[in-house]
């Protein structure tokens, strides 16, 4: 067979076309630690999670739905054994309650992690260095079913061994097995 010039140039171009994509989108990417721009204004506050799940830096943070700020670090406690994430807010959300509670939630059913921060009522507002004391950790989809598999096979092995035992009658404790055995019994005794 004799190969197409025309066709081996249109494969390597579709080849580098599809690199340089890939290229492209890894550079937008939260959690890919590769900056397109300078460094963006606001103030960092910070949170301590037990399970932040797949949580990126990079992440956005909402209120209400509207995005407020991104992910700006995340590191391990080893003395509290807790996750302590670093949130940068925008500037021009400085009245956020400094009892709010953040919770880490997932957009869509398989998507990617955000913190999503509800109001509290204190008269005092977040600051540069405060700490966002109410948490909720991520739900972990991994973690969710398999307690369900975990509780429906115990169920599912205590039901059988008590029902089993209960609905099954052996033939000689049957009622009927006992008369059937008498009348046997009778017919096979000898004849005197």
């Amino acid at each position: 067979m004799r190969a197409n010039p025309a066709l081996e140039i249109g494969t390597g171009l579709f080849v580098l076309l599809g690199f340089a994509a890939l290229l492209f989108l890894t550079t937008q990417l939260p959690a890919s630690g590769i900056r397109l721009g300078a460094a963006k204004a606001g103030y960092h506050v910070t949170a301590e999670f037990d399970d932040i799940g797949d949580l990126k830096v990079g992440s956005q943070i909402t209120m209400s739905g509207v995005r407020i700020g991104e992910v700006s670090s995340i590191r391990y406690d080893s003395k509290i054994y807790k996750a302590v994430v670093g949130l940068r807010i925008d500037p021009q959300y400085k009245q956020i309650p400094d009892d709010s509670f953040a919770s880490i939630q997932t957009q869509g059913l398989l998507g990617g992690k955000y913190i999503g921060i509800s109001p509290g009522g204190s008269d005092q507002y977040l600051k540069d260095g405060s700490t966002i004391d109410q948490t909720q950790s991520a739900i972990v989809l991994e973690n969710i079913i398999n307690k369900f598999f975990a509780n429906y096979s115990s169920k599912g092995s205590g039901d059988s061994g008590s029902s089993g035992g209960s609905n099954t009658m052996s033939k000689d404790m049957s009622p009927q097995s006992n008369d059937n055995q008498k009348n046997q019994n009778g017919n096979n005794q000898p004849r005197h």
